[in-house]
């Protein structure tokens, strides 16, 4: 083959094989359902709803990839897009990781998203992926902190007083949210370098900064939402209904 550039492509790995024991007992997390409709194919959708993912894989519970499967195939996704689905592991990194191992070669950039973040919009996808093509090897959509935050000893006893230690500053805050978005190499090689202890990061921008990589914010959205208790639930479910009486959604 000639030397040809060839255009980029971008892949998401979409880790739902947690369990989402803070929403309480029954289906896991990501199965739950919005509007009628699992939070995952929520997810997958709003993935699938930038014209420059071509891919989207999807890390199921280590038993339950068949399930998932059929959960895709029985719903109308985009048909420009393809979707894979792979047994996860015991930890969120452990199923990153699988997911990446998954990528077919040619994929250049990387999303990793949140099926509990079902609703982020399509214009936070691309401008994630905008910025890791103009450049940057990690990129993070967050939002300025609307509280003010204190640093505390943990208390040894739940429900215990704990001593502030600290006041960050808020100004140089952000909450982070998903997609976020990485040259494929750099994250290959965060997964490869950064060992699996404990139950393994939760953040994959957070492990590309301990290979001292740069990381880079972009504007987040008020509805890319983690949806973790039951309240955020009730929220989730309102911003769908909105949706629909705005644009029939």
């Amino acid at each position: 083959m000639s030397d040809e550039v060839r255009p980029p492509r971008t892949a998401v790995v979409i880790p739902a094989a947690g369990r989402g024991v803070r929403l309480g007992p029954g289906a896991p997390k990501a199965l739950r359902t919005l509007n009628g409709t699992p939070m995952l194919i929520h997810a997958v959708r709003a993935m699938a709803a930038s014209r420059a993912v071509s891919l989207v894989v999807v890390v199921a519970p280590p038993d339950g990839a068949g399930e998932v499967k059929n959960l895709l195939d029985a719903h109308a996704l985009p048909e420009r897009t393809d979707y894979l689905v792979v047994p996860g592991g015991d930890t969120r990194q452990e199923s990153v990781r699988l997911g990446l191992e998954a990528l077919p070669e040619g994929i250049t950039t990387v999303l990793v998203h949140d099926a509990a973040r079902p609703l982020v919009p399509v214009d936070t996808v691309d401008a994630v992926i905008e910025a890791v093509r103009d450049g940057a090897v990690a990129v993070v959509p967050a939002l300025p902190v609307a509280d003010t935050v204190k640093e505390v000893e943990p208390a040894e006893r739940p429900g215990d007083p704990e001593q502030v230690v600290a006041t960050p500053v808020r100004a140089r805050l952000r909450a982070v949210q998903t997609p976020q978005g990485f040259d494929h190499d750099t994250l290959v090689d965060a997964h490869a370098t950064i060992a699996l202890t404990g139950e393994g990061a939760t953040d994959d921008a957070g492990m590309v900064e301990r290979l001292g990589a740069p990381v880079v914010v972009v504007p987040g959205h008020e509805e890319a939402f983690k949806v973790t208790r039951p309240l955020d639930l009730v929220l989730a479910e309102a911003v769908l209904a909105r949706r629909r009486a705005n644009d029939g959604f």
